[in-house]
């Protein structure tokens, strides 16, 4: 099958799904991006309509047609909102994928995509070099925050307060892990992903001391990847499928009863974009894929489902002082939009004696949108800035969240606002709780 024949069938496979879309305009006030831009081709209706008649509009402007569709957050809040039950996310997918495949990838992303976060070992050594040097390039910026600066305007950095790199990855840390199921007869097997690993890798430390706690064996294989989200949304399904490839190997060598993340990205793409995009990869990993993505679960939500008794609802402690600090909590939307969990963490952060309140407007988005961020900054951190006006508004001194993406993205705002608040992700506040060994 020649590219142009294998191009068009893609094409058609949208045809279904994009006649589905009523136009009725109700993606456009959830719309995190629209509310900044007020254009219409920003808007899920818009993108949607560009993608009607692909065919036409990929010969005469391909290049117009990608950027367009690139310009999206992939937040969910249209799909989540939709009454038609539209499917954008997985059509946003499929035709990035489809452009991608027209078009090809600017030299920047295929070196990043194929030449470095495809290839594991040698992403884990370049970020490992990172951390090593960076103390030569930035700059301590909030110590309550955790954010660092560049000491020189970066082309790549500009002005963002951003999380700087642990000083060891988790995979240093923890390289493998095998233990049998304790008490609850449970196993699971542990994806890191890799923003926990090489910058949070207390999460996955805090996640760890949870499931022990509950009598949880744990796999931890060794030299895990990326889950494929990067690669995904810039439609490079080469990247993609050799990633899936080399976890699912890695994930085969053990058997598990379910497979946690700490993660909602990565949550998120494994259990939903993982099956989407099975057709594309080879036939030997389609099945494991499909099987894996099943098992899949965010943490919270896995030991609030699993141990009922341990999570009972309780009325507020009134042994909490008073001084003690206010948390507030933000729906990461690959969790609540995507997945449908919110209640889960909120019940984690209860289980504990600690003051929660709930910020205005809990899930909205937070601006981050992966590679979003690094194309429009801009508009990412003005987004960022109304959930800072939301933090503030709850009193809170405690961030957190169930995304380590949300939490770079938030820690970024909050800093540039001089804000004394810490940004912790909500394992790491429950397993604050928890009783030393």
């Amino acid at each position: 099958m020649s590219r142009i024949e294998a191009l068009i069938q893609m094409v058609k496979s949208l045809e279904d799904e994009l006649v589905t879309c009523m136009r009725c305009g109700m993606c456009q006030s959830v719309c995190p991006l629209y509310a900044q831009t007020g254009r219409e081709t920003d808007v899920a209706r818009g993108k949607l309509a560009l993608l009607d008649g692909l065919m036409k509009r990929i010969v005469e402007d391909p290049q117009g047609v990608k950027e367009r569709l690139d310009k999206c957050l992939l937040c969910g809040s249209c799909a989540a909102a939709c009454p038609s039950g539209v499917h954008v996310l997985d059509i946003f997918f499929k035709a990035r994928a489809i452009l991608s495949g027209y078009v090809g990838l600017k030299p920047v992303e295929r070196l990043i995509l194929r030449g470095m976060l495809a290839q594991p070992a040698l992403f884990d050594r370049l970020m490992e070099w990172g951390a090593r040097l960076q103390p030569l390039f930035s700059r301590n910026e909030n110590a309550v925050v955790g954010t660092s600066c560049a000491r020189v305007l970066s082309p790549f950095i500009g002005n963002r307060h951003f999380v700087p790199l642990a000083e060891q990855p988790f995979h240093r840390i923890v390289p493998r892990l095998s233990t049998p199921a304790g008490s609850s007869g449970i196993r699971v097997a542990l994806f890191t992903g890799c923003l926990i690993d090489k910058f949070f890798p207390n999460i996955a430390s805090a996640t760890l001391r949870s499931l022990d706690h509950h009598g949880v064996g744990v796999f931890l294989p060794e030299d895990q990847g990326c889950c494929g989200i990067p690669s995904l949304s810039s439609g490079d399904t080469e990247a993609f499928r050799k990633l899936v490839a080399h976890n699912v190997e890695r994930f085969l060598e053990e058997p598990f009863d379910v497979l946690v993340t700490a993660c909602a990205t990565c949550t998120s793409t494994i259990r939903k974009l993982w099956p989407l995009m099975a057709e594309t990869c080879p036939a030997s990993v389609r099945e494991p894929m499909r099987q894996l993505a099943d098992k899949t679960m965010d943490i919270s939500a896995f030991l609030v489902s699993r141990f009922p008794e341990a999570f009972a609802e309780k009325a507020p402690s009134t042994d909490v002082p008073k001084e003690a600090p206010i948390v507030t909590y933000h729906d990461p939307c690959h969790l609540k939009k995507s997945l449908g969990v919110f209640r889960e963490p909120r019940t984690l952060l209860r289980a504990g004696p600690r003051r929660f309140k709930e910020m205005p407007d809990a899930d909205a988005c937070c601006g981050m949108g992966g590679s979003f961020n690094l194309k429009h900054y801009g508009i990412s951190s003005t987004i960022g800035d109304g959930k800072v006006a939301s933090i503030r508004e709850s009193g809170a001194s405690v961030l957190t969240t169930g995304c380590p993406a949300c939490m770079m993205q938030i820690s970024d705002a909050l800093s540039r606002s001089n804000a004394a608040v810490a940004v912790k992700h909500v394992i790491e506040l429950y397993a604050e709780t928890l009783k030393s060994p």
